[in-house]
C-alpha cells in the first residue's frame, strides 16, 4: 500500500451514518482530495494514510484510503492550534487556550488519562465540561476500535458496525470470543474472526472456534443450495478448515446438537446436519402442506366443463386435455401444482382459473419471487400480482434483521393464492409463503421444473412434485401459437436431449460460429451495438437486448461484457455526469441490476399506476441511472420505467451493470432479445438446465454465439450440482407412516 502524510485542510463531504469522507489534505506541499471511511477526521488533523491512488472519471487522481493513523502534537502550541479547529465537539479557539494554558505539552495526555481534570480550570461551565468530556470519550473510543481492529485487518466501515452493535465494550467483548463478529456482524467472515483469535492467543481447539468452524462450513456448503450436509463431508472439512482431529469437531459436534444450535437426522440412510433456520424451514413447509392439501374449503357452485368451454369460444382457443386438468385440478384441490416448459400454455391456465374462481365470488390473490415476474403475471393477467415478499409485508427491524408483516395469526385475505415462477422460490421464502395461508384457501404454484433451481437454499418446486402427495399435472404439448417460435420448439428439444434447430430462414432462433472466445466478444458486442438494432429498427439497444452468459470471470465473462458493452453502448462524454464504484464506472443513461434484497430502500412511483411510493427494490431489478448528483453523492435509478429509487454511498454499492448478467440473474424475467455466449467452461455450469433456462428468457429472438461442440456438450451434460434436501423425504415419510390426520 501507497502511505501519504499530511495536514487536513477541509472536509467535503462526510456521511454521519457510515463515516463515508471525502476531504482536501496538504501533503508535501501538495493538495490532495482522500476519499474512506474515517469517522473521526476532522480539519487541522495530522494523519498517516495508509491505502492507493485511484483515478476518478469525473474528479482525477484521488487517494483511496484503507487505514489511518492520526499523528497528534506534541508542542504546547501546536496541541492548541489542533485543539482550536474544533476536533473535539465543545472545544474551540477561547476554550482550547485556556486548556492548554492549564496543561501545556501534556495536555492531549490529560485528556486521555485523568479529563477530570478539566474542572480545575476556571471559566469552564459544568455543562460545557460535561460535552467535551462526553464528545472526547466517544471520540476516543472509536478511534480506540477502529484502530485495534484495523490491526486485525477490519475495514473502517465493518469496524463501525461493531461499534454500532456492542458500544465502547467492542475490545473488549471481541477479546473474550472473536468469533461473535461472524455470527453477528454482516461482511465479516468465520476467516476474519478466526486471524484476529489467532492473534489474540486463542487455544485452536476452543469450543467457540470449533463451535464457530462449524457453521462456517455448514453454512459455506448451503450456499450452494443445500439445506443439509452430511455429517461425514461436515466433520472431514471441518477438521480440514480448523486443523484439527474429527474426533474433537465430532464432540463439539455432539454439544452443539445437545444445545439445540444443530439438528442431526438420518435421510435415507445419510446423518445428516441441519444448521437450525433450514431444519425449522423444511419442517414447517411439510407441516403446512400437508394440512393445505387435506384441508377443508368451499365447493363450489358452478359447472366447471361450461366454464371452460365459454372461456375456449370468448379466447378462440381449444385447451388440451392436461391444460383442462390443470383448470379442473385447481378447483377440485387443496394445493396443485403446474409445471411445463414455454408455449405450453401456463399463463393462459391462469387467466382461466381465475376467471372461473372470481365467477364464485372467491378473492385471488397474484404474487411471483421477483418485481419483474410479478409484473410480467400483472401484464398477461390484467390484474394486480405482487412479489411475495411485498404480499407478506417484508420489513427491516431495528436490528436490521428481515420480518414478516404476515403471520400464522395475520394470515393473507385471500381464498385463492396463486404463484408464478415457482422453481426461484426457496426454503425461506416458501415457509414463510405457508405461514401466511389460512386453512381453508387454495394454493396454486406454476413454475418450470426444469429452469434452475432457485438461488438460495431448497430444491422445493421439484421436491413438492416429487413427493407425489398433492395433485401434479404435467403440461408437455405445446400451444399451436408455440409451434411457431423456434425458441419454444427448440427449448423443448434441448430440454429433450436433443440439438436444436439452427438458422432457419424467417425464424427466431440463430447460431453464429466463433472460433475463439476474443472472436465471439467481438461478434457479441457488435450485434448488440449494431447488427441486431439495425435488423430490427424497433428494438432498443439498451432496453429491447439482454446479453446472457453463464459466468462471471473471463473475457466472455460478465464484468469484462459490461466493460467492452458500456463503452460503446453509453460511451463517456463531457455531457455526462458518472462516479467510480467498485471498481466500475457508473454513467448516466448505465442499465444496471440491484443484487440483493433491500427491503428498506424507498422509491417513488414515476408512472403506471398504483402507490405513490413504497420501499423494497430485490435481486435481479433491473434499471437505468438516471441521474448523478455529484454534490450529494447519489444516483437517481428508474425500475421498470415507473419507479425511481435515490441510492446513497451506502447502497450504491448493491447495484452493478446489467448490460450483461449472468443466467441465473436473468431467472423470472423476460427480454424481447437474448444474446449468449456458448463457450467451453466447468461442466457444473455449462449444462442443460443452465442453457435451456438462458434460451427461454427471449420472447422474440435468440442468437447463440460460440462453438457447435460446446452446444452440444452443454445440450448432454445433465450433471447440475446435485442439492441436499429433505423435503421430499420429510412428506413421503410422514404419509407412509400415516400419522398425518385431517384435522
Amino acid at each position: 500500500m501507497d502511505e501519504l502524510r499530511g495536514n487536513v485542510l477541509s472536509i467535503l463531504f462526510k456521511n454521519e451514518e457510515n463515516g463515508y469522507t471525502v476531504f482536501k489534505i496538504e501533503s508535501e506541499r501538495k493538495e490532495i482530495i482522500a476519499v474512506g471511511t474515517i469517522p473521526y477526521v476532522s480539519e487541522n488533523q495530522n494523519l498517516l494514510l495508509k491505502g492507493e491512488w485511484i483515478l476518478n472519471a469525473k474528479f482525477g487522481k484521488q487517494f483511496k484510503v484503507v487505514e489511518c493513523e492520526e499523528i497528534v502534537p506534541s508542542t504546547a502550541s501546536a496541541i492548541e492550534k489542533y485543539l482550536s479547529s474544533g476536533v473535539i465537539y465543545g472545544i474551540g479557539p477561547v476554550t482550547a487556550k485556556k486548556i492548554v494554558s492549564r496543561f501545556g505539552d501534556r495536555t492531549l495526555e490529560i485528556l486521555d488519562e485523568d479529563i477530570n481534570k478539566l474542572n480545575e480550570i476556571q471559566g469552564l461551565g459544568k455543562k460545557k465540561i460535561e460535552i467535551i468530556m462526553e464528545s472526547y470519550k466517544s471520540q476516543r473510543e472509536l478511534k480506540n476500535i477502529i484502530m485495534f481492529f484495523q490491526a486485525h485487518m477490519v475495514t473502517v466501515s465493518q469496524c463501525m458496525k461493531i461499534y454500532k452493535k456492542y458500544g465502547a465494550n467492542s475490545v473488549v467483548i471481541v477479546k473474550q470470543n472473536p468469533y461473535v463478529l461472524c455470527d453477528e456482524i454482516s461482511g465479516i467472515g468465520f476467516k476474519t474472526s478466526d486471524k484476529i483469535a489467532a492473534s489474540l492467543g486463542i487455544d485452536k481447539e476452543s469450543s467457540f472456534r470449533i463451535s464457530s468452524g462449524i457453521r462456517y462450513v455448514i453454512n459455506e456448503y448451503c450456499a450452494n443450495g443445500n439445506t443439509f450436509m452430511p455429517k461425514d463431508e461436515l466433520l472431514s472439512r471441518s477438521s480440514e478448515v480448523l486443523d484439527i482431529k474429527e474426533e474433537t469437531v465430532e464432540d463439539c459436534l455432539n454439544n452443539e446438537v445437545i444445545e439445540n444450535k444443530i439438528m442431526i437426522e438420518k435421510v435415507n440412510g445419510v446423518d445428516a446436519v441441519f444448521a437450525m433456520p433450514y431444519y425449522y424451514c423444511e419442517i414447517g413447509i411439510t407441516q403446512r402442506i400437508l394440512k393445505l392439501a387435506i384441508s377443508n374449503f368451499n365447493s363450489l357452485n358452478i359447472d366447471v366443463d361450461y366454464e371452460i368451454k365459454l372461456f375456449e369460444e370468448g379466447n378462440n382457443i381449444k385447451f388440451a386435455p392436461s391444460q383442462k386438468e390443470a383448470i379442473t385440478g385447481a378447483m377440485d384441490n387443496g394445493i396443485e401444482i403446474i409445471t411445463g416448459g414455454p408455449g405450453t400454455g401456463k399463463t393462459t391456465i391462469i387467466k382461466c382459473i381465475i376467471d372461473i374462481f372470481e365467477k364464485c365470488g372467491l378473492k385471488v390473490l397474484l404474487g411471483a419471487p421477483t418485481g419483474r415476474a410479478a409484473k410480467r403475471m400483472s401484464e398477461s393477467t390484467k390484474r394486480e400480482a405482487k412479489t411475495i415478499h411485498r404480499m407478506l409485508d417484508m420489513v427491516i427491524d431495528d436490528n436490521e434483521e428481515l420480518m414478516y408483516g404476515q403471520s400464522e395469526g395475520e394470515p393473507l385475505d385471500a381464498d385463492v393464492i396463486i404463484v408464478d415462477e415457482a422453481s426461484m422460490i426457496d426454503i425461506m421464502l416458501m415457509n414463510n409463503l405457508l405461514k401466511s395461508i389460512k386453512m381453508g384457501t387454495r394454493l396454486i404454484v406454476v413454475g418450470d421444473v426444469d429452469q434452475l433451481p432457485s438461488v438460495g437454499p431448497g430444491n422445493v418446486l421439484a421436491d413438492l412434485i416429487n413427493a407425489n402427495f398433492t395433485k401434479v399435472v404435467r403440461l408437455n404439448e405445446i400451444f399451436r401459437q408455440g409451434k411457431e417460435s423456434m425458441i419454444i420448439v427448440n427449448a423443448h428439444k434441448i430440454n429433450n436431449g436433443e440439438m436444436p434447430i439452427l438458422n432457419e430462414k424467417g425464424k427466431d432462433f440463430f447460431f453464429i460460429n466463433g472460433t475463439n472466445q476474443e472472436e465471439m466478444l467481438r461478434t457479441v458486442v457488435e450485434l448488440a451495438n449494431i447488427r441486431l438494432p439495425k435488423f430490427n429498427k424497433s428494438w432498443n439497444k439498451l432496453r429491447d437486448i439482454q446479453i446472457l452468459t453463464p459466468t462471471r470471470k473471463g473475457s466472455l465473462g460478465v464484468t469484462n461484457l459490461n466493460e467492452k458493452l458500456q463503452a460503446v453502448l453509453n460511451p463517456s462524454n463531457k455531457n455526462k455526469k458518472e462516479k467510480q464504484l467498485k471498481n466500475m464506472i457508473f454513467r448516466v443513461g448505465d442499465k444496471v441490476m440491484q443484487t440483493k434484497n433491500n427491503y428498506s430502500i424507498n422509491w417513488t412511483r414515476i408512472a403506471g399506476s398504483g402507490e405513490n411510493e413504497g420501499t423494497g427494490v430485490f435481486n435481479g431489478d433491473v434499471g437505468f441511472i438516471e441521474d448523478i448528483n455529484v454534490e450529494n453523492r447519489t444516483m437517481s435509478v428508474i425500475f421498470d420505467e415507473e419507479r425511481k429509487v435515490i441510492y446513497d454511498n451506502i447502497n450504491a454499492d448493491e447495484l452493478e451493470s446489467a448490460y450483461a448478467i449472468t443466467i441465473h440473474k436473468s431467472q423470472g424475467s423476460e427480454f424481447p432479445v437474448v444474446i449468449m455466449p456458448v463457450f467451453m467452461g466447468s461442466p457444473l455450469l455449462m449444462n442443460r438446465n443452465l442453457l435451456y433456462t438462458g434460451i427461454t428468457r427471449a420472447k422474440e429472438l435468440v442468437v447463440l454465439v460460440g462453438d457447435v461442440k460446446a452446444l452440444s456438450y452443454m445440450i448432454n451434460n445433465i450433471k447440475s450440482i446435485d442439492r441436499n434436501s429433505s423435503l421430499q423425504w420429510r412428506i413421503n415419510d410422514i404419509v407412509s407412516e400415516n400419522v398425518f390426520s385431517k384435522e
